[in-house]
């Protein structure tokens, strides 16, 4: 399959996960979307924010892959934080459509862009590089892992069942975005006769096996580990 074969099939499943966003905001009201979510710190509104303004910042990278000029997610350092801050301050149902619009947006965008733009290379906030495709493995990764974060009915194990084959896409780009520096481990996803493995760090392996749901919980440092089989280390901050 080409980058541009997967490309596609990624932005079918980024859609179908951002029409699962678009039903369950529309659930919330004034008082849910101001309750915490699952983050220390941040309410749902935050959290909302966030998911939104991400939606339009990856967005950007789409495009400086696409073009080769460099078009940050965020246009300063920090103008991500900002944009959370004041977002939250909106009413419920201008949070609620900015979740919608964004995702849509973001979705439109990739739908239009031409082949050659899947292996066009640009750099996420931290500096870490990605191709277009990457992108798109980015915006899976977050628009499943917080949906877990915005504590509303959804756990580890119904979100890897929505991603389908591509949980091991959404768990590469979680591996990926903490650079170097990660420990040693060969991490292995189980259930119903499949099976998924990724090599982390460098050195002596220590084996760490678990369900979908459970592995993808603790690599996106949302669990201890302490539902895995074998010694899983604790691994770097969670940026």
């Amino acid at each position: 399959m080409t980058a541009a074969e997967r490309a596609h099939v990624l932005i079918r499943r980024v859609r179908a996960l951002h029409e699962e966003w678009a039903r369950v905001v529309r659930a919330l009201d004034e008082d849910a979307v101001r309750a915490p979510s699952a983050l220390p710190g941040w309410t749902r509104a935050h959290l909302l924010s966030h998911v939104a303004r991400n939606a339009d910042g990856l967005g950007n990278l789409l495009t400086w892959a696409k073009t080769g000029v460099e078009t940050p997610m965020y246009a300063t350092a920090t103008a991500r934080d900002e944009g959370i801050e004041a977002g939250a301050d909106r009413s419920a149902a201008a949070i609620i459509a900015d979740v919608v619009d964004s995702g849509e947006r973001f979705t439109d965008l990739a739908a239009s862009l031409p082949d050659e733009a899947w292996t066009g290379e640009a750099r996420d906030r931290l500096g870490n590089k990605l191709t277009g495709e990457g992108v798109l493995g980015k915006r899976l990764s977050e628009a499943s892992i917080h949906l877990v974060d915005l504590d509303f009915g959804y756990d580890f194990a119904r979100v890897a069942a929505l991603l389908g084959s591509e949980f091991e896409v959404v768990v590469s780009s979680a591996i990926a975005s903490y650079g170097d520096g990660l420990p040693a481990v060969l991490l292995v996803a189980a259930a119903d006769g499949t099976r998924h493995e990724w090599r982390m760090g460098t050195g002596d392996a220590v084996k760490v096996v678990g369900s979908p749901g459970d592995v993808l919980a603790w690599i996106t440092g949302r669990g201890d580990g302490s539902t895995l089989d074998g010694e899983a280390p604790p691994l770097p901050h969670w940026l």
